[in-house]
This record gives structure tokens, sequence and C-alpha cells, in this order.
């Protein structure tokens, strides 16, 4: 059960974690079968390898702390951790690399913290960011969608059957376009390199505009289903588009639209599917306008002048570090109480 905190008197509406879990993997479906039809079945062979993991990681850890295993399971949390951590890691990176990952968010990030309602940092940002910092050349081989690869040729690949090939992968289109200007020493332009490059489409990376596109309808979904509130994605897409605005218009020739910021990477699924968890994330009204605003912010700085290319997981893993300060001075008035009593 969830409290509505829109209008007092404060009433319990029916949302079961299971509930909740169950739609939040269905907004996530459109962008999965988008996915396969542009990359593969590599993503699917992906989620089942995480979602296994997940369980396996959860059931051992709720034994040794003695908890029922059946309320904990079958609530649909370490499937949802599963998915995002199978849509953020590169759909040909090695099995084990993923089982490592989604045991790690699952056993450290969530069941060492209590478990489910007691993790202060998002369990799915936490395996990114130590899977990127331990293994930073596998986390950046991307697919080359130029090579199309069936079912057997991209299980292989996953499970060490077949050399990895570099032809395989390319950078992703933040990477190629932060290297590109990079090496261009302010020679060439953004416009220059997302027009004489592959890896860049209509307004994003190739393919990729599509499937963030997709969770931009899937989080609007949830929305619309008042499984999430409109403040966290509001924020962070409102921050990450003024920023990048900002600088767009500032210089053109260095800094990229913020179509492009928003439609590459993972902008949309952080906005929608990952900022917003309600447990690692502020809960009051104004507190989820901090931290979208504050995770956009970071995201876009990461990404054009730290040293990753994109920076969404460590962007919300800091605001989840704010969180309980952010909270403590955004909460509202109580009910028939005056401001400051």
């Amino acid at each position: 059960m969830s409290m509505d905190f829109s209008t007092p008197p404060y009433l319990l509406k029916n949302a079961s974690v299971t509930r909740v879990m169950t739609q939040v993997l269905l907004a996530l479906v459109p962008a999965i079968a988008v996915y396969t039809w542009l990359i593969g079945p590599a993503i699917l062979i992906q989620i089942a390898i995480a979602s296994l993991a997940a369980l396996l990681g959860e059931a051992l850890m709720l034994k040794v702390r003695r908890q029922p295993l059946a309320p904990f399971l079958g609530d649909g949390s370490a499937i949802v951790t599963a998915w995002l951590i199978a849509l953020v890691f590169p759909p040909l990176a090695p099995w084990w690399m993923v089982v490592v990952g989604t045991l790690f968010a699952i056993v450290v990030a969530k069941q060492l913290y209590g478990g489910l309602g007691q993790n202060p940092f998002n369990p799915a940002m936490v395996a990114f960011a130590v899977c990127i910092v331990s293994f930073p050349a596998l986390m950046s081989q991307w697919p080359n969608q130029a090579l199309h690869l069936g079912f057997a040729d991209q299980f292989q690949i996953i499970f060490g059957l077949t050399p990895r090939l570099d032809a395989l992968t390319a950078a992703t289109p933040l990477d190629a376009l932060k290297t590109g200007l990079k090496l261009g020493e302010g020679q060439v332009g953004v416009a220059a390199l997302l027009a004489n490059q592959d890896v860049y489409g209509q307004f994003a990376g190739r393919g990729w505009e599509w499937i963030t596109l997709c969770y931009l309808l899937g989080g609007l979904w949830l929305w619309q289903r008042k499984i999430i509130t409109w403040q966290v994605p509001t924020a962070y897409i409102g921050a990450l588009a003024a920023i990048s605005g900002a600088l767009w218009l500032y210089d053109p020739a260095q800094f990229a639209s913020p179509l492009f910021h928003l439609f590459s990477g993972g902008a949309m699924l952080g906005a929608f599917f990952i900022a917003t968890d309600p447990v690692s994330g502020s809960t009051t009204p104004r507190g989820k306008l901090i931290f979208g605003a504050g995770a956009g912010l970071l995201t876009y700085l990461i990404r054009v002048f730290g040293g990753y290319p994109d920076g969404v997981a460590f962007a919300i893993l800091l605001m989840n570090i704010c969180t309980p300060l952010i909270d403590l001075y955004t909460q509202p008035p109580i009910f028939g109480m005056k401001n400051g009593k």
C-alpha cells in the first residue's frame, strides 16, 4: 500500500509492490522489443542471465537472513533490477560480467542494507558503476549495428564460445562525439561529426534514438497510471535540456543540441525508470524536483566535462547521497498545523 500526498487528507490507495513492479516491467517491453529488432536477441539473453542471477542472489541472502522466500522473490523488485542492469550493460557483454554486476546489486547494494525499502542507492546503478570502474574495456564494447549477427553468433560471443572481435564493437554516440571533438581540437564542429559518422541517426545515435523514444513513451504510461509522479522526470529532462541548450546556443560547434543529449545514452531510461525509484530517491514533492534537476545537471557535466561518456549512473548515485538532506529540508507542513510548529 502507498500514500497519496497530493491533497489532504492523505488516503491509502491500492498499490502493492508486485503490481507496481509488474507495470514497470510492462513499460520496458516496447523498448526491449525495438532493442531486439535493431541489435538482435542478445538483449533477451542478457535479461535472462540477469534475472536468474538476481533471483538466486536474492534467495541466498533471504536464506542467510532467515527471511521467507516467497513474498520477496515474488514481488518483482529483483526482476526490475535485473532488467535495468541488462539494459544499461552492453548487449554483447560476457555473461560472467552481467552475473557479477547483478549479484553485487542484489547482495551488496540491496540485501546487506536490509532488503527492499532499505537500500540508500539504486542497485542497478551501483552494478553499472562497479563494472565500468572494474571492467572499463568490456563495458565499452557496444555492437556495431552495421554487422547483423544471428542468435547463435550472439549467444557464442556472450558465453565466450568464440573469440571477441574488435570489428563487432563500436563507440556509443556519446563516446564518438566526445572523442571526435577531442581529437579534432576544435577544428571539427559538432554538426560535421553528426553528419559524417554512421553511428548517428536523425537526431541522436542511429537506432538508439528509437529505443530512447520507447523509454519516453513507457515512462509517460507509468505517469498516466500514477506509478510515478511528474516531478522527477520533468526536473531531470528540464535541467538536462536547459544546460545543454544554453551551451549549444553559446557555441554550437563544440556543444551538441538538447535533442541529442535527451535521446542519447540513458537519459530517458534514467529520468523515468531509475531516478524515480521511491526508495533511493527523494520522496517529498519539492525534494523530487531538486533530486531530478540535480541528476540532470550532473548527467550533463559528467558527459561533457567528465571522464565518462554517459553520466546517468554516477549522477543518480551522487543524488542518492543527497536524498536524506533534501528530504529533511523539503518536508511539507503537517496537515492541521501551521508552518514552523
